[in-house]
């Protein structure tokens, strides 16, 4: 087993620039152009952010089926991604994988002007050191789930997918969104929930990073949550215009020299 001090090593780190004030965060949008109000939302939220710097933690888009769709004429995206460049030619945007959209490469990081992050990334502000996540990769009891994981992130798998075209790649896409909405019918109808991250590996990826907090998206169950370490995690929220009452929060760090950084929730609708 690798030491804590290799385990860091390996983590790739982002150093937080000394004139960074604010610095705002969002998971899970899902957008969609079947969620007008959704995306009406997020396009809100960009042009009006007064932060330094944007993380996106994973699933900004509900599917994602190839930079190819950066150049498929579909409006939607197009419109998406524009927005996302204009506040890019401002600040730094920097961009996560989530479980809905690992197949977003360079092709889109070009399109919206963002950075692409490891999962997961140790952000490091002065002496205070914040390890994020999109959090998928910790919720291990749904064992399932790990397994599709572990092969639609291998190369090997990715090519061979890739190498479809784009309407035979969103025909399947389709057909594992409806497996997915079965399985979690089923789940339910069961009396069974979905599973959470596993505290247990949150700590250990905590301590070999030297991280007091982890911040992560993935679960739509925001929150903040302290681990029995004395170490913490904190939750973001998922976007959803439609629900009732609606979803669309950020989560905001201010950092404050000398001082313990301030973290706040912030719901735009």
């Amino acid at each position: 087993m690798a030491s804590p001090a290799a385990n860091r090593l390996a983590t790739p780190e982002l150093l937080a620039p000394e004139a960074w004030r604010t610095l705002e965060f969002v998971s899970d949008v899902h957008l969609s152009a079947d969620e007008p109000a959704t995306a009406a939302a997020w396009r809100g939220y960009l042009a009006q952010t007064q932060a330094d710097a944007v993380f996106v933690l994973g699933d900004l888009f509900e599917v994602w089926m190839g930079d190819d769709q950066c150049t498929s004429g579909d409006s939607f995206t197009l419109e998406c991604t524009q927005a996302l460049h204009q506040l890019s030619q401002r600040i730094p945007v920097f961009f996560m994988h989530g479980n809905r959209d690992f197949l977003a490469g360079q092709g889109l990081m070009q399109a919206c002007g963002t950075q692409l992050l490891a999962d997961p990334t140790v952000l490091v502000l002065g002496q205070e050191r914040v390890l994020l996540s999109h959090g998928d990769a910790l919720c291990l009891d749904d064992v399932r789930y790990q397994a599709f994981r572990t092969q639609v992130r291998s190369p090997d798998w990715q090519k061979s997918f890739l190498a479809q075209s784009l309407p035979q790649r969103q025909a399947l896409a389709s057909q594992l969104r409806l497996q997915s909405q079965q399985a979690q019918a089923q789940r339910l109808a069961a009396g069974q929930s979905w599973a959470d991250v596993d505290h247990a590996a949150t700590d250990q990826w905590l301590q070999s990073t030297g991280c007091q907090w982890l911040l992560h998206g993935h679960t739509h169950r925001p929150a903040h949550h302290a681990l029995p370490s004395g170490r913490y995690r904190e939750v973001l929220s998922d976007w959803d215009a439609q629900a009732l009452p609606p979803r669309a929060q950020v989560l905001r760090l201010q950092l404050q020299p000398g001082q313990p950084s301030l973290l706040e929730r912030h719901a735009l609708l």
